[in-house]
């Protein structure tokens, strides 16, 4: 899937919101694909459980940019991807780090993929891993629900 098919918009980030923060996945690519890849081998859709969010920085300069994306936990295929700067993921990391008590939800943030105006896929989440461009994982940027081993 090209990543120029994709645009990311971030929704509730302010430190004020009672809302989760959240990623979205805009796709104006060619629908089919879309519904392949947000699916398992036998059409059922992928659950939360099933995808792993992830941003691996490309550029690590003053205009830090990489690639944001929704992989497929058991097949490790990416089903959606796209471009991204730093910042934007940085304020979403840190608005999902917000002071209310996000144990009590099922995430602590939150991606939607849109088609059309219409979201097609949501996933409320706790972890998001960061990669710099070495493909080392940055723990003090990612989001790790205490406990978790990696």
């Amino acid at each position: 899937m090209r990543r120029d098919y994709v645009t990311l918009e971030l929704r509730h980030v302010d430190r004020d919101g009672d809302r989760l923060p959240t990623a979205v996945l805009r796709y104006d690519g060619p629908s089919t694909l879309l519904e392949e890849r947000l699916t398992d081998a036998g059409g059922e859709p992928l659950g939360r459980e099933r995808v792993d969010i992830a941003f691996r920085l490309r550029t690590a300069d003053g205009d830090a940019t990489g690639v944001f994306s929704l992989t497929n936990r058991l097949t490790g295929e990416f089903v959606v991807e796209v471009n991204a700067d730093a910042e934007s993921v940085r304020e979403l990391v840190d608005a999902a780090r917000r002071d209310d008590d996000p144990d009590d939800a099922d995430g602590c943030y939150r991606v939607v993929v849109e088609r059309d105006g219409e979201a097609v896929a949501s996933y409320e989440k706790r972890t998001l891993l960061v990669y710099d461009d070495e493909g080392g994982l940055l723990r003090q940027h990612s989001l790790i629900p205490s406990g978790v081993e990696l």
